[in-house]
């Protein structure tokens, strides 16, 4: 059979603009034109306020928070309730001197305020009155200094409560300006070898590193975390086992700048308590470097987390572990991105794997789910048998940022362009842009949210390294075409039910190589990408998320509500796994490590390209924007759940894996598996793996259910199609649909 093409999406009318335009419309109907010469009086300042800490005197709901006013964000607003009177105030972190304060009113504006500021939050200085406010925004050059700057709003102008889109504070460059470096220090987790380095070195290294968790009960979650780096050079003998939170990576500019003889090997038999298989071989990754495997072969037996992007294999890959024979070791769940195998790649055992655009001679093999696209030399599209979904093209790509060093030896991140409709890999000759480190603050463990989000209103990139981050406050992103990336699984971890990450509904930000461990209050939410219920046009220059990963349970007893939720229209989420625990380092359960929901699409024209959500307890994905599309997803059931009458869902028992909602009239998905394992109480059953609307634009190719030995049942695959699992013949059996409707 042929590649099945993909339905373009129907033209973008009637879209929303946003709250932005909105109120931008309005400002112009009530005569107000001071926005404009505020924007161009300070057009190249960041506010010292922008991303501090922010309190008021009270809210008109949790919708408009005090931060919203300080977020950077014109389309969130602070509100208060409806009375006189009223404040709002931030923390710059320390004294400042203060220059100019703009207020960005809505509607609801203060026609009598004072700006005030204090040395400790507590005593207060009159900086300027104003008795004439307007709404729209105003700007004040003003005298003064203090850590916290707050208006003390003394009378309404409308029936209303006081609602500013955003405060700002200005200052004469007294704000410490954090040092970046083109030669970072990357900090004692990262090892960074060139071609003089001898191979016996270099295997020391790697080999300390493994054997540190060989069959190790602590390893799985454990706060080790080694980056091995290589310069341009050819390298003799190294057989790199990898393990937990361990990256190896070139620093080329194209893969074939790095060329290692040997192996980077991930196999079974090492991992505490599942030696006979490799379905726990989760975060490690493989990155832009050149491989000439010994033997002929390099065995990559992963599952979930474990990234291989922008490889080349210079022989044969397999992808299954050493004892695959005779129904034993498997691996479940893989990525393959932006790579050339130049011999055979062989599946094996493994369950489930997604490969997108690159080239490859022959693929043997396929259990259940082996979905390709923009894969030059994939096998032809055959689901159910052979279970290969082959879409000729991918509809739109960025590949993941990655760190390299120049002819000079400085640092550099290279980003990818976009590309549309793309097949093969990018390099050479990758099109996209180069930054220079220092136009990134590297982070380090024990930085702070607030230090990190200072790095962003210097108008920095964040460049994350390996370890655990505790934050206190939410990392804010506002800027447009904003770099977040990190190498060797950084981890961060919100504390007192923060959200660890908001991105607003601005251009062009990429958001790469982070781990989100869920905190012991719970969060709503780990990371937002965009502002709920703003649809604004990003085609041209959309977010990206790539290699992002997400934990409720770890070594931390987590609880998050939604782990990820998407408001942006046309975000690409490339690679996530978004992971309710089933085991941790700390104890898991049904009460214990809580979370609803791991994705939530809120935009329209969002593409998923390798979408792993496992075990949460209400539906996994909800999609609620117009013309999404997925491309790849690998979902488990919860096992822990204890009894049926706990989990009934709003259409029957238990929660589909991947709902979408009545309202969308156009999704489409390739290639999609929901597995079951209810071994907590095996007569549970759930009604639908796949619960989506009746018409024709809403369109599943490829999707099954397997009950993992035959424990717990699906009653059908898509809505009231497909059948149940376990089936009559058993041996873990899938049910599959091979277009729906």
């Amino acid at each position: 059979m042929t590649p099945p093409t993909l339905t373009p999406p129907p033209p973008r009318t009637h879209r929303r603009r946003g709250k932005i335009v909105l109120s931008a419309l309005f400002a112009a109907v009530l005569g107000v034109t001071g926005a404009s010469v505020a924007t161009a009086a300070r057009a190249a300042d960041i506010p010292l306020s922008q991303g501090k800490p922010a309190t008021a005197s009270s809210v008109e709901s949790a919708a408009f928070a005090a931060s919203a006013a300080v977020d950077g964000d014109a389309g969130t607003r602070w509100s208060s309730t409806f009375a006189d009177p009223q404040w709002l105030q931030v923390d710059l972190g320390s004294t400042q001197t203060i220059s100019q304060v703009v207020l960005n009113w809505e509607a609801a504006y203060a026609s009598a305020f004072t700006i005030q500021t204090s040395p400790n939050g507590t005593t207060w200085t009159n900086i300027t009155a104003v008795t004439a406010g307007t709404t729209g925004v105003q700007t004040l050059n003003v005298t003064g200094s203090g850590r916290y700057v707050r208006m003390n709003g003394t009378t309404r102008a409308t029936p209303y409560g006081y609602s500013l889109w955003e405060f700002q504070v200005f200052g004469t460059g007294t704000t410490p300006t954090l040092p970046t470096s083109d030669t970072p220090d990357f900090g004692a987790n990262v090892r960074i070898f060139d071609p003089s380095t001898s191979a016996a070195t270099i295997q020391t290294a790697v080999d300390t590193a493994f054997n540190a968790q060989l069959r190790s009960p602590t390893a799985q979650f454990g706060t080790q975390r080694h980056v091995f780096l290589f310069k341009p050079g050819t390298y003799g003998r190294v057989w790199a086992n990898v393990g937990f939170y361990t990256t190896l990576a070139g620093l080329g500019l194209n893969p074939d700048d790095v060329t290692i003889n040997g192996a980077v090997n991930v196999d079974s038999g090492w991992n505490y308590g599942d030696e006979s298989n490799a379905t726990q071989n989760f975060w490690r990754s493989m990155e832009n470097l050149s491989i000439v495997p010994e033997g002929g072969t390099n065995r990559w037996a992963v599952s979930q987390a474990a990234p291989m992007r922008r490889v080349h294999i210079k022989g044969n890959l397999t992808l299954a572990p050493s004892n695959q024979d005779n129904g034993q070791g498997y691996s479940s769940g893989g990525y393959l991105a932006d790579s050339v195998v130049d011999g055979v790649v062989s599946s094996g055992s493994q369950q489930q794997w997604y490969t997108r655009d690159s080239r490859i001679t022959r693929w043997d093999g396929g259990v259940w789910n082996m979905v390709y696209s923009g894969v030059q030399g994939a096998p032809a599209n055959a689901f159910p048998n052979p279970p290969h979904t082959t879409l000729a093209t991918t509809p739109v790509t960025r590949e993941k940022p990655y760190l390299y060093v120049d002819s000079a030896g400085l640092y550099r991140v290279f980003v990818p362009a976009i590309r549309r409709n793309s097949a093969g890999a990018t390099w050479p000759n990758t099109a996209g842009t180069s930054i220079p480190m220092r136009e990134f603050y590297v982070a380090k463990p024990g930085d702070s949210a607030a230090r990190i989000n200072s790095a962003l209103a210097q108008g920095l990139n964040l460049f994350f390294t390996p370890g655990t981050y505790s934050l206190n406050e939410t990392i804010r992103v506002t800027r447009a075409n904003t770099v977040v990336t990190g190498i060797g699984f950084p981890t961060l971890i919100p504390n007192n039910g923060v959200e660890a990450l908001n991105i607003a509904d601005v251009d062009g930000v990429k958001v790469s190589g982070l781990t989100f461990d869920a905190g012991t209050t719970n969060s709503p939410t780990l990371l937002s990408v965009g502002q709920a219920g703003v649809h604004t046009d990003h085609a041209a220059n959309p977010i990206s998320l790539q290699d992002v990963f997400f934990r409720i349970g770890s070594s931390v007893q987590g609880k998050a509500t939604t782990t990820l939720a998407v408001h942006s229209d046309d975000t690409i989420i490339d690679h996530i796994w978004a992971w309710r625990a089933d085991h941790g380092g700390a104890p898991t359960g049904w009460a214990v490590n809580t979370g609803d929901t791991g994705v939530i699409v809120n935009g329209d024209d969002v593409l998923a390209t390798g979408l792993f959500v496992e075990h949460y307890q209400k539906y996994e994905v909800i999609w609620n924007g117009n013309r999404g599309r997925t491309i790849f997803f690998q979902n488990e059931k919860p096992y822990d759940v204890p009894n049926q009458a706990s989990w009934i869902g709003p259409r029957g028992n238990g929660y589909a894996a991947y709902k979408v909602a009545d309202s969308v009239t156009d999704h489409e998905l390739w290639g999609g598996g929901v597995y079951c394992f209810f071994n907590a109480n095996t007569s549970v059953r759930v009604d639908r793996g796949f619960e989506v609307p009746n018409r024709s634009g809403v369109r599943l190719h490829s999707v099954l259910t397997v009950s993992l030995g035959d424990v717990g049942t699906i009653a059908n695959v898509v809505n009231d199609t497909g059948g149940a699992v376990p089936n009559p013949a058993g041996n873990t059996t899938p049910r599959q649909v091979v277009s729906y409707p």
